[in-house]
This record gives structure tokens, C-alpha cells and sequence, in this order.
């Protein structure tokens, strides 16, 4: 770390401490007022009062939700993302800032996300001499599928970056601690419907008719035992089904039966295959039935990637800021994160935020999800760290020659015109 870096690290983490009690209101007051993917209009305009009562100018993003607001000037610039959306689950917790909304809960630590980031920005507004821009990126939607980072790599927001960081809490790591993995730390996840169809009969006689029930049963059991041997277990593929459903009597075989389930990935090269993979296991298993079949494959989120060299960033961050024993490794999750769609642009990494302040951990997407809100004096100092790291060593790879990320706009994934709504929205 330089002497511009360290100076500049030090006022953050005096501008923190000072603004401790301000940071945990702003927490409080975003988890009492949860809102939707692409609902949230006074989230957005809670951040986007603050941002400008900083100075700063942060504009809405496409989606009408969200913003976008770039502190510093001049080259390189890097990106901190946080996701500012709620999960549709009601709030179990008996606390002064529960939720004031029904059915609706901070489930997922995105209230701890955007405060941090919030934190970041008005604590590197009040400096001088930034290295570079650091470009702020309040996104919503992430519990949909694809996810609003589609719509955010989309939009263009992104262009010129060299690249990007984000944090998520873990209520299995102490508060106080970080966790980093460089590679895979979560996985793609894709939804996939089996619909089988048949004539129906009676189950006196299952010969003269299509047994849908059976067949249901042979793609529960079969399919993903086929999918262990298609490929390379290194890449952490998994099918679990969720839901199965067919017929209303005993002795009736109905003519109609679907199956739902999740398909996760560690990799994304295999998950890149694994539509056209799993359809064709399920229409080879279905064939020895003799039942129609069509194959729904919902394509979902990628697998967050992270990069060798933001991760070393990152660990020299951790241990500036709260030093090497507070450094854990992290485990990888098979649970789907939208950032990744970041990596299609940058290289990216992702930081795990302990939240866990004693007792049994809250997990999450619970009811009962609740933080130790120490971790958001530890988040700010970490991400402003890990920014102003990044903005010198991009600057000195810059100066040196060295080839430049990708930085050319390209289109989102998918199409995210149709956005669902409802239990569609819920990722897990």
C-alpha cells in the first residue's frame, strides 16, 4: 500500500467511526422499508437524497429503479456494486426496525450491501486525490431470474470500468472476519419443467395405457445419476428436484404429470452446455415410457467467477483493515448470485461479510435473517480499501502497457423484457 492509498484508507476509516450510529440508521430504516425487484422506488430515492446531499450526481438507472454515481475523476475507473432489492417473505423478527411491510423482508443481507456501499461513497466523496473514479452501482432486482445485472450490463454503465467488486453477508462467519475463494464461490442456477403427457387409464390395467406416475418416477431417480456420469464432477453440477405433481385419484393414471427442479453449476463452461444436456436426458429417459415430454429450461443466473488478480486486491484489503487473523477462506456456495453477469465485461470478485454476531447463525433467506451490524463499519473500510487498491494498481498496468480488460458493451443475456413476478421471482 502507498502513502497516497494509506492516507487516503485512514480518513475512511475516521470518516466510518465517526459516522458509525448514522450507518446503522440507514440499515434500519432500509430494512423497515423492503421492497421488490424493480419496485423500488423509495430505496432509490432514499440513496439518491443522500448521494446528493454528499455533492455527488447519481442518475437513475434504465430500469427506473436504481442508480449509478461515479466518485473521483479521471482514469482507471473501478465498480462497486451492491444490490438493493428485498425477498418476498415475511419478517419473523421482533426488532424496532422489522419490516413495516407484509410479505416483504430483508431476508438476504441487501440492506447491509447497499449500506455499505452508501458508506463508501459519501466517505470517498470527502477526500482528495482519488487515484481514479470509483463508479457506484446501486442494481436492482437481483432475487429475479436472470437477475438485474443484465439489465445493468445492458444499459451500457458499466462500459470503460476495469473492474468490479461486491460483498455479501455470510451468518456463518464471525462479524469481524472476511471470507475470500478465488475461482468459483457460487453457482450458476437454472430452473428446469418436465411436462409428460399421456391417454390416462385405469391402474387395473397400466399395459394398455402410458404410467405417467412411473415414468415421473424414473426421471426423479434416473436423471440425476445419468447427469454424474455426463460430466466432469470438478464442475459441481447438480440436479434436485422441487416439486413433482400428477393425478388426483388412486386408481386413475392421469393424463398429465410435470416435475420442477433446480440445476446448479460450479462452472461456467459446463453450464453453458447444460440446457442442451439435461433436455436430452430427459427425452432419452422419457422414451423408454412412451409419454410425450416437453422440456421448459429456464436459463438463470451464471456462476460468480472471481478473479486471481481482484482477489489478491481484495486480500490486501482485509488485512489492512482488520488484519490477517480476521482473513478466512470461503466456502463455496451452490446458491445463484446475479453478479456474475458482471464477468462477462470485467474481471470480478466477490468478498463474504461476517455477520454472525453469537448464538445460532441466522441463515439466509429466513425470516429470522437478522445481522450484527458491527459488519458495516468492516464492509466500508474493506470496499474503500479494496477500490482505491484496485484504482493504483489499474493505473500502474495503464502506465505500463499491460492489455486492459474487455470494455466493450455487449448485450445482456437472454431476454429480460418479460420479467417474472410472484414465486418465479425467488431465486434461493
Amino acid at each position: 500500500m502507498t502513502p497516497v492509498v494509506e492516507k487516503l484508507s485512514a480518513q475512511v476509516d475516521e470518516w466510518a467511526t465517526a459516522h458509525r450510529q448514522e450507518l446503522v440508521s440507514v440499515r434500519r430504516h432500509l430494512h423497515a422499508h423492503p421492497e421488490l425487484a424493480f419496485a423500488e422506488f423509495e430505496t432509490t430515492a432514499f440513496l439518491e437524497q443522500r448521494l446528493r446531499g454528499a455533492g455527488l450526481k447519481p442518475r437513475r438507472l434504465p430500469t427506473g429503479t436504481g442508480l449509478v454515481c461515479e466518485v473521483g475523476s479521471g482514469e482507471p475507473v473501478v465498480v462497486l456494486r451492491a444490490d438493493i432489492d428485498a425477498l418476498p417473505l415475511a419478517d419473523l423478527k421482533d426488532v424496532p426496525y422489522a419490516s413495516t411491510r407484509e410479505g416483504m423482508c430483508h431476508a438476504c443481507g441487501h440492506d447491509v450491501h447497499t449500506t455499505v456501499a452508501l458508506g463508501v461513497a459519501l466517505a470517498l466523496a470527502g477526500l482528495d486525490g482519488l487515484p481514479g473514479r470509483v463508479r457506484f452501482v446501486f442494481q436492482p432486482a437481483e432475487e429475479t431470474v436472470p437477475g438485474g445485472a443484465t439489465e445493468v450490463v445492458a444499459s451500457g454503465v458499466l462500459d470503460g470500468a476495469s473492474r468490479a467488486f461486491a460483498v455479501h453477508c455470510d451468518p456463518a462467519v464471525p462479524v469481524g472476519k472476511v471470507g475470500l475463494r478465488t475461482g468459483p464461490i457460487t453457482a450458476a442456477c437454472d430452473r428446469i419443467d418436465v411436462t409428460l403427457t399421456g391417454p390416462g387409464g385405469h391402474t387395473a390395467r397400466p399395459q394398455m395405457t402410458v404410467d405417467l406416475v412411473d415414468a415421473l418416477g424414473r426421471l426423479i431417480t434416473d436423471l440425476p445419476g445419468l447427469l454424474s456420469r455426463q460430466v466432469d464432477p470438478r464442475s459441481g453440477m447438480s440436479l434436485v428436484w422441487g416439486a413433482v405433481n400428477a393425478g388426483v385419484a388412486a386408481n386413475a393414471i392421469p393424463q398429465r404429470g410435470t416435475l420442477r427442479g433446480t440445476v446448479r453449476v460450479l462452472d461456467r463452461d459446463a453450464w453453458k452446455g447444460a440446457e442442451e444436456l439435461l433436455t436430452s436426458l430427459v427425452e432419452r429417459v422419457a422414451g423408454t415410457t412412451g409419454a410425450e415430454v416437453g422440456v421448459d429450461y429456464i436459463r438463470g443466473v451464471p456462476p460468480v467467477v472471481n478473479d486471481p488478480r481482484s482477489v489478491a486486491l481484495l486480500r490486501s484489503a482485509v488485512l489492512s483493515s482488520v488484519g490477517a487473523d480476521n482473513l478466512v477462506l470461503s466456502q463455496q456456495s451452490m446458491g445463484g448470485e446475479d453478479f456474475g453477469w458482471f464477468a462477462d465485461l470485467m474481471p470480478i470478485a466477490l468478498a463474504r461479510l461476517g455477520t454472525h454476531g453469537g448464538g445460532a447463525p441466522l441463515d439466509l433467506h429466513r425470516g429470522t435473517f437478522d445481522v450484527d451490524e458491527r459488519a458495516i463499519g468492516v464492509g466500508v473500510r474493506l470496499l474503500a480499501r479494496t477500490a482505491l487498491l484496485a484504482l493504483e494498481a489499474d493505473a500502474e498496468s495503464a502506465t505500463a502497457g499491460s492489455p486492459a480488460p474487455p470494455r466493450t458493451r455487449r448485450p445482456a443475456p437472454g431476454d429480460t423484457s418479460a420479467r417474472p413476478t410472484g414465486e418465479e421471482t425467488h431465486r434461493g
